[in-house]
C-alpha cells in the first residue's frame, strides 16, 4: 500500500474534517489504488502556503472515467454545458 500526498483547499479540508465531505474529485494524473492512504495537506491558495494541517484517509474505492466513458451516458454537449455533480450517498 502506498501513501499519496495532495494539496486541499481550506474549505474542502474543513468539510472533510467535519465529516460532511466523504469523497475527493481529482484529475487522474497520479497512481492510486484501493487500500492506499491519501494524505491531504491543507493549502491556502490566497497565501500560497501550507497551513500545517493535514489528515490521512484510507482509499476505499476509486471510479476512473474519461470523457469517452461519460459520453456513453450523456451527450458531450450536455456535459460541457451543465458540468457534473458528485453525490455522496
Amino acid at each position: 500500500m502506498s501513501l499519496v500526498t495532495k494539496k486541499v483547499w481550506p474549505q474542502f479540508f474543513q468539510a472533510i474534517t467535519d465529516g460532511k465531505k466523504t469523497f475527493e474529485l481529482r484529475l487522474n494524473d497520479f497512481p492510486l489504488k484501493e487500500g492506499d492512504t491519501l494524505r491531504l495537506e491543507e493549502w491556502d491558495p490566497e497565501t500560497k502556503a501550507y497551513t500545517g494541517r493535514f489528515l490521512q484517509k484510507q482509499v476505499k474505492g476509486i471510479i476512473k472515467l474519461t470523457m469517452d466513458d461519460l459520453a456513453k451516458f450523456w451527450p458531450r454537449e450536455e456535459i460541457e454545458k451543465k458540468g457534473f455533480q458528485v453525490i455522496s450517498i
